[in-house]
């Protein structure tokens, strides 16, 4: 199964509540890890030509907070509809089991024991500042994490988070993670032969 786990980095100047409108964003750079090749590699907006037709062989896209913002974000600049190819969101699967959501900076810390490089405003800074290489360094370390993130709960059945001081487990139901959605083999979706 050939999964491709991502991240993306964007820019706007909205902030609704202290909430980011997916439609006010605007896509930086996406960072990917290839399960086929086992490289990450990252795409500017200009070159998102470039990774359409990995995404369109993919039998699974993995990302964090990546079917309410990704996704949905991406799709905007996708000529085809991403949300054709099966996704896990690893947001959506520890919020299934706690009722809450956790940050990804905390599962990483908890679980791998060591957290994010940055943070998103950091990200936005530096693309303003004209430094794209650095937030293009930033997204792919969050693609490692969650990729990392989601090796863990695939051998282990569990995430870690820091509950007040102690650690606690997030057992995660993996059963069927990397069970294939069709005998057909993965190939375009949305995109003309």
């Amino acid at each position: 199964m050939r999964a491709v786990t991502f991240d993306i980095e964007s820019i706007s100047d909205s902030l609704v509540r202290g909430h980011i409108d997916v439609n006010e964003q605007e896509l930086t750079v996406v960072g990917i890890h290839d399960s086929e090749t086992g490289e990450y590699s990252s795409y500017f907006k200009e070159e998102l030509h470039k990774l359409w037709p990995i995404l369109e062989r993919a039998d699974m896209l993995i990302g964090f907070n990546s079917d309410s913002f990704d996704i949905p974000l991406l799709n905007r600049y996708y000529p085809g509809n991403l949300s054709h190819i099966r996704s896990l969101d690893l947001l959506s699967e520890v919020q299934k089991v706690l009722g809450r959501r956790i940050r990804l900076q905390a599962l990483a810390e908890a679980t791998l024991g060591r957290g994010k490089s940055g943070d998103g405003l950091a990200a936005g800074q530096w693309w303003k500042e004209g430094k794209r290489d650095e937030v293009a360094k930033y997204c792919i370390e969050d693609v490692r994490l969650t990729r990392e993130l989601y090796d863990y709960a695939l051998a282990n059945g569990v995430l870690k988070y820091k509950d007040l001081r102690d650690l606690r487990d997030i057992k995660i139901d993996t059963a069927n993670w990397n069970s294939a959605v069709s005998a057909m083999p993965a190939m375009t979706h949305a995109l003309p032969l």
